[in-house]
């Protein structure tokens, strides 16, 4: 008889938002900024429906969502131990080198290929509910995260295993972990705004996405080509033109015990700066269109 409270909550915010007055058109940076702080303002909106999207997705599954764990950890354990023996590394450090890569590009991942179709998937709710346009980019963001979360169990289970020496340094990851979630939020926002108009670029995005995945140090390591010393070494200098590499750097090496140097954030905080001011510039333009295009 006890009925679950996420469908009232989630049909009394709803409703809220519908008596809400209509947001001036005006293609001003004022107004795509308001879009982004009213969209956050209506957080009891996303948050229950990036829940929903989990729950909905495993649903009438016996482990649920622990299946993300499974699934990246098996994916971890096979490539970590591939990798180790073909480039003969320790596998106590070169297994928490791929696993956290891997739980850091899962979500890095799944905000620019989803990102990508974020306005398109949800068509129906753009149409019939009058709320900013960014609450659909937060709850994309919050779902990955909620997937970042299950997949942290694996690091804490490595952690347990070869109990690594972690200092103070391992705080790093909070500034880190939210720069990322910022970063996740620009991109999918353009991306999505871009794909909405222009429908192939979803599906380039996605082989893109799969390329950088091998050229972005996560199954090998810059220190393993520098070992080598001579042309290669140099060869392991061209990670350092891959942004991604950046963003995994300043998450992962506090995870795992490891130092990291300054130019890896200041490059992290240049890429996030210009992201979000070409997210504020396409909301500007093009933000009102998006629901026809869709």
């Amino acid at each position: 008889m006890n009925e679950p409270r996420k469908q009232p909550d989630l049909a009394r915010i709803t409703a809220e938002i519908n008596t809400g007055a209509p947001e001036s058109r005006s293609e001003t940076f004022r107004t795509a900024w308001n879009d982004l702080r009213k969209g956050f303002q209506q957080r009891e909106l996303w948050l229950a429906l990036g829940w929903q999207d989990i729950k909905q997705r495993y649903r009438r599954s016996t482990l649920g969502p622990l299946w993300i764990t499974v699934a990246t950890g098996v994916m971890a354990l096979a490539l970590g131990l591939l990798y180790s023996m073909l480039f003969q590394q320790d596998l106590r450090q070169f297994l928490p080198h791929v696993a956290v890569g891997l739980i850091i590009w899962g979500f890095i991942a799944g905000c620019i290929k989803e990102g990508a179709e974020v306005f398109i998937a949800n068509e129906g709710l753009i149409k019939q509910l009058p709320s900013a346009l960014s609450v659909h980019v937060y709850r994309l963001v919050w779902k990955q995260f909620l997937f970042l979360l299950h997949n942290l169990v694996i690091w804490l289970v490595l952690l347990a295993i070869f109990r690594p020496a972690l200092g103070w340094n391992v705080l790093l990851v909070v500034p880190a972990m939210a720069l990322i979630l910022l970063n996740g939020v620009w991109v999918s926002m353009l991306f999505g705004i871009i794909s909405t108009r222009f429908r192939d670029v979803a599906p380039l995005l996605d082989s893109l996405v799969q390329l950088a995945f091998y050229m972005t140090p996560i199954v090998w390591t810059t220190k393993t080509l520098e070992t080598q010393g001579g042309e290669v070494a140099q060869r392991a200098k061209l990670a350092e033109i891959n942004p991604l590499y950046h963003y995994l750097e300043i998450v992962r090496a506090p995870m795992i015990g490891e130092e990291v140097a300054a130019y890896h954030w200041f490059i992290v905080l240049a890429c996030t700066a210009v992201g979000l001011l070409l997210a504020v510039l396409a909301m500007r333009k093009w933000r009102f269109r998006v629901s026809y295009w869709v």
